[in-house]
């Protein structure tokens, strides 16, 4: 029982200090920096808004603190006010996931590392801003964190540094009432750590399971972190894989299927091919052809969405819409130019046009009595359009 009432009454005396301390020693003024989230959802959107302003102006005081901050002479401190879950999470899991949006966000732009933080608990409470508008579903982050809070989440170790630090940089005239009231603190703390050594010794078994499930949640919540980051990272990487259905040309009832490989996230290599074969009127028309059409390709752009190539393009035909038929080769290539747009994480549609050149070779014939009859032969040259696709892409891996 005892344990259970002196445990509050030691949160409740840090929480105290964290507020006397910075009337005492005129520590450097705490400002708070707002992240909106979507109702049920973990992503942070930094357009949307306000937030792009908020990470800007944070950014800037994160550069401007950069050497206190990097020293453990100051934190961060992130928290969660009253976040809804979802279908798939609890408002805990929902909660979390949106603090290490925001701490990726921090880690990649500003340069500074997990070791910087101080990630409060999810509060079921809303946050009150200046005008006294009550936020759902925000994400806060202090700097500097306040003494209590180092204190209460990463030891009185590193809130001792940052004590130190504060003092350094408070006019002359206050270090003797700083130095008294450290003297009352220290006091009060070494009091403090004999009844807390007299609870562990009294519930050591208890103390040990409760520091080993800390340290789990500590590694797990470095790793979902670390994991964000790598993602964030990871993201502007194309597929590696993906099969490819030329709509278009499926439309026109000339199946077109093909493979495209990624080398990286600027070069491809596509292959298509299409192969159709029709008769009608007792064989009397006929429209048939097959082509491959090799091509190579180079993204660009920040997304790598858009891309500009070269093809190849060889095949044969044999057309008879009327009472003349045209049966023979074709060969040509040029230049291509498209733009992917992504659907989801497995399709995307490619629209592209190649415009080049065409060679084609044949022989023009008629059927008399079910024989064909050769006519003449020709060659024609066609510089144009060469092909065109809507074609959809779905990544294999």
């Amino acid at each position: 029982m005892r344990n259970k009432e002196l445990k509050p009454i030691i949160v409740f005396i840090l929480i105290l200090l964290s507020c006397v301390q910075p009337i005492i020693a005129q520590e450097k003024t705490d400002t708070t920096y707002l992240f909106r989230f979507v109702a049920d959802k973990d992503m942070f959107y930094s357009p949307w808004n306000g937030n792009g302003e908020q990470l800007a102006r944070l950014l800037k005081c994160v550069d401007e603190n950069r050497s206190a901050i990097e020293s453990g002479q100051m934190y961060l401190l992130v928290t969660s006010y009253d976040t809804d879950g979802n279908a798939g999470q609890p408002a805990t899991e929902v909660a979390k996931v949106r603090r290490n949006r925001v701490k990726s966000e921090l880690i990649m732009r500003g340069k500074i590392k997990e070791a910087h933080f101080v990630t409060d608990k999810s509060l079921s409470e809303a946050w009150t801003d200046a005008m006294g508008n009550k936020l759902r579903n925000v994400v806060v982050v202090t700097l500097p964190a306040s003494v209590g809070k180092v204190a209460e989440i990463a030891g009185t170790e590193a809130a001792a540094k940052v004590e130190a630090y504060n003092e350094e940089v408070s006019g002359e005239a206050e270090r003797g009432r700083i130095a008294a009231e450290k003297a009352r603190i220290q006091a009060g703390e070494a009091r403090m750590k004999a009844e807390e050594e007299r609870i562990r010794q009294e519930e050591a078994r208890i103390a040990e399971e409760k520091a080993e499930a800390g340290r789990k949640a500590t590694e797990a919540e470095l790793t979902d972190a670390e994991e964000t980051t790598s993602k964030i990272q990871k993201e502007p990487e194309q597929y590696r894989l993906a099969l490819r259905a030329n709509l278009l040309r499926w439309a026109t009832l000339t199946p077109e299927l093909g493979l495209e490989w990624r080398i990286n996230s600027s070069w491809g290599i596509v292959a298509n091919g299409s192969w159709t074969s029709w008769s009608w009127n007792g064989k009397d028309r006929r429209y048939a052809l097959w082509e491959v059409m090799p091509e190579v390709r180079y993204y660009i752009g920040e997304k790598k969405a858009g891309y500009v190539g070269a093809m190849f393009k060889a095949g044969q035909f044999n057309y008879k819409l009327s009472e003349t038929g045209k049966q023979g080769d074709l060969i040509g290539g040029g230049i291509t130019g498209g733009y992917q747009l992504k659907l989801n994480k497995a399709l995307s549609m490619d629209f592209n046009l190649g415009l080049g050149y065409l060679n084609a070779d044949y022989e023009k014939y008629k059927v008399i009595d079910g024989v064909r009859v050769r006519q003449g032969k020709e060659s024609k040259d066609w510089w144009g359009p060469v092909s065109a696709g809507v074609t959809l892409v779905w990544t294999i891996f």
